[in-house]
C-alpha cells in the first residue's frame, strides 16, 4: 500500500525565515511591546498601499479596528449600522459595543457581497453607516454602494479583512472614498501577524481619535512617551480607551509578510485560476470572477454545489475529511445564529441567497504554501466524490 498522504489543511499560513528574523530582532531589541516596528509596518503598509495621505495605524485584530472606527465616527445608542447576514459576527457585533443596532441585509448571489439594492431599502432616518464586506477576496460594488451612501449621508466602514490586495475600479481597497477601511491580519489571511489587523483613513480627525483610543484614551501612544524628550512618566487620559495596539512583535511579522505579498497574491491567482479551469465540469458553482482588470486577492476559493450534485454539502465535507483533506464553511449566516436572529427576529426566509448559498457552500484548500501536487489531490478528490 503506498503511505498515507499528510492532511491538507484548508488554509496555512507561510512563514519562514524572514519572518522569524524580525521577530528576533524585535525581541533581542528589548521592545516587544508596541514600538519601532509597528511604525514600519504602519509606513510600509502605506506604501504599498501608494496614497500618501493615509494614515494606516495597526492593531492587535481586525475586529478591534472595526470597534475603534465605529466609535471614531461616532455611532452609539439609538443607531443603526446596515452590513450583511453573510459574514463572521465579529462584523456586526462592533455594532453592538457601542449600544447601536444591526440591520442585516442579503447577498448578490453571484458574488455574495452586499446586495446594494437591498442596501438601499433598508435604510431609516436611524441609519448611520453601513459596513460593507469584500467576501473572499471580491470587492463589494463600491462604486454604486458609495453613491447610495452619499445619497443619504452615511459613513462607510469597509470590512477588508479578505481584501488585501483587492481593487474596485482600479483603486486598491483602502484607497477608496469610503471613510475608513480595516484590514485583518489573521492566521489564514493573505498575510499574517498571528494576529492582527490595520485601519486606514485618510480624515486625520478620525485618525487620531482612533490613535488615541487604540491605546487606554492616552493623549499620545507609549512609544511617543519614551521618546519625548518631556518627563517620560507623564500621560494624559482624555477618554476611556482601549487596549488594541499591535505589539512589535506581531509587527515584525507583518513587516516580513508584507514584503512576500506581491508573490502570495501572484501564487494564489495561480491556483484559483487552476482550480477554475479543472472543476469547470463538476457540477458546482465556482467562485465570482473580478471584473475585467479587477484584482481578487482570493483569499478564500468557495464552491458551491449545484442541484444536480448526487452528494449533500456536509457529506462531501465529511468524505473530504476522510481522505485527509480540510475545508471550511464561510459562514453560517448571521440571521442563523441564536443572538442574531433572536434579538432581532430574523429567519432564513429574509435572506434567500445567504441562506441557499450556505445549504451548498464550502471553502477548499488555497494557500499559499500548498504546491501543485496538494492541489491535484483535492482536485482528484472532488472528481472521485461529484463525477
Amino acid at each position: 500500500m503506498p503511505p498515507e498522504l499528510p492532511f491538507l489543511p484548508f488554509a496555512l499560513p507561510d512563514t519562514g525565515e524572514e519572518e522569524i528574523a524580525e521577530v528576533s530582532e524585535a525581541i533581542r531589541s528589548g521592545w516587544i511591546t508596541t514600538g519601532p516596528k509597528a511604525k514600519r509596518f504602519e509606513r510600509d503598509f502605506g506604501m504599498f498601499l501608494g496614497d500618501t495621505q493615509l494614515h494606516c495605524m495597526a492593531v492587535n485584530s481586525a475586529t478591534a479596528g472595526l470597534h475603534l472606527a465605529l466609535e471614531a465616527l461616532g455611532v452609539g445608542p439609538g443607531d443603526e449600522v446596515i452590513t450583511t447576514t453573510h459574514t463572521f459576527t465579529a462584523t456586526a457585533e462592533v455594532v453592538r459595543y457601542l449600544g447601536a443596532d444591526v440591520v442585516l441585509v442579503d447577498v448578490d448571489w453571484r458574488t455574495l457581497c452586499i446586495d446594494v439594492r437591498q442596501l438601499e431599502a433598508a435604510i431609516t432616518t436611524r441609519t448611520k453607516a453601513v459596513i460593507p464586506v469584500h467576501y473572499a477576496g471580491l470587492s463589494a460594488d463600491m462604486t454604486t454602494l458609495m453613491a447610495i451612501a452619499c445619497k443619504h449621508g452615511l459613513k462607510v466602514v469597509e470590512d477588508a479583512a479578505h481584501a488585501l490586495p483587492t481593487t474596485s475600479d482600479g483603486r486598491l481597497v483602502g484607497t477608496l472614498d469610503s471613510d475608513i477601511t480595516v484590514f485583518s491580519f489573521y492566521a489564514n489571511k493573505t498575510i499574517s501577524t498571528g494576529e492582527g489587523g490595520m485601519v486606514v483613513t485618510r480624515d486625520t480627525s478620525l485618525a487620531e481619535r482612533i490613535k488615541v483610543m487604540r491605546l487606554h484614551g492616552i493623549n499620545r501612544d507609549a512609544f511617543d512617551r519614551f521618546r519625548s524628550t518631556k518627563p517620560a512618566w507623564y500621560y494624559e487620559v482624555i477618554a476611556p480607551g482601549f487596549k488594541y495596539n499591535m505589539t512589535d512583535i506581531a509587527a515584525g511579522m507583518g513587516i516580513a509578510q508584507l514584503a512576500k505579498l506581491p508573490r502570495f497574491v501572484a501564487r494564489r491567482q495561480y491556483l484559483a485560476e487552476r482550480y477554475g479551469e479543472r472543476l469547470a465540469s463538476l457540477p458546482l458553482l465556482l467562485p465570482a470572477l473580478p471584473p475585467p482588470g479587477e484584482i481578487h486577492a482570493w483569499h478564500l476559493y468557495v464552491i458551491r454545489l449545484t442541484e444536480d450534485a448526487t452528494i449533500s454539502r456536509d457529506a462531501l465535507i465529511q468524505a473530504l475529511s476522510d481522505k485527509g483533506i480540510g475545508t471550511s464553511v464561510h459562514y453560517i449566516p448571521l440571521h442563523r445564529q441564536p443572538y442574531w436572529r433572536d434579538r432581532y427576529g430574523l429567519n432564513a426566509q429574509m435572506f434567500p441567497h445567504s441562506e441557499a448559498a450556505y445549504q451548498r457552500m464550502l471553502s477548499i484548500p488555497l494557500f499559499t504554501a500548498m504546491d501543485d501536487s496538494d492541489q491535484d489531490r483535492v482536485i482528484a478528490a472532488l472528481y472521485e466524490l461529484l463525477s
